[in-house]
């Protein structure tokens, strides 16, 4: 059964095309060790919330945009092995490929997979 981690982020809009690139390499190795789909995505229509609302749950700043994505992978095993690949990755070192954006931020999780139409 498919399980797939989410993640929402605050990038700085001066930071895009850092990020764009590090999503890029980050895209390649995931796929490399194991998911099956990649997908991140910029914010457009990300409004405030009153109780709650991604801007909220991030804590975006003036001149931040919330960028979200998700993986998929086969299954619970493939993910944690792929994820500790990618923790030890030299490719995906700080020095090597910086995320632009305040990591401390970033909100994730994994799920388990429920319903797909």
């Amino acid at each position: 059964m498919a399980y797939i981690d989410i993640f929402v982020a605050p990038v700085p809009n001066a930071n895009r095309g850092q990020y764009e690139k590090h999503c890029a390499v980050a895209a390649k190795l995931f796929k490399e060790y194991g998911a099956r789909d990649v997908v991140q995505c910029w914010g457009d229509d990300v409004p405030d919330g009153k109780v709650t609302s991604f801007p909220m749950a991030v804590k975006l700043k003036e001149g931040e945009t919330v960028s979200a994505g998700w993986l998929v992978w086969p299954d619970k095993a493939t993910r944690d092995a792929g994820m500790a690949k990618m923790m030890d990755d030299p490719r995906m070192q700080p020095d090597a490929n910086p995320m632009g954006f305040d990591g401390q931020r970033m909100i994730f999780g994994g799920f388990r997979h429920l319903v797909e139409s």
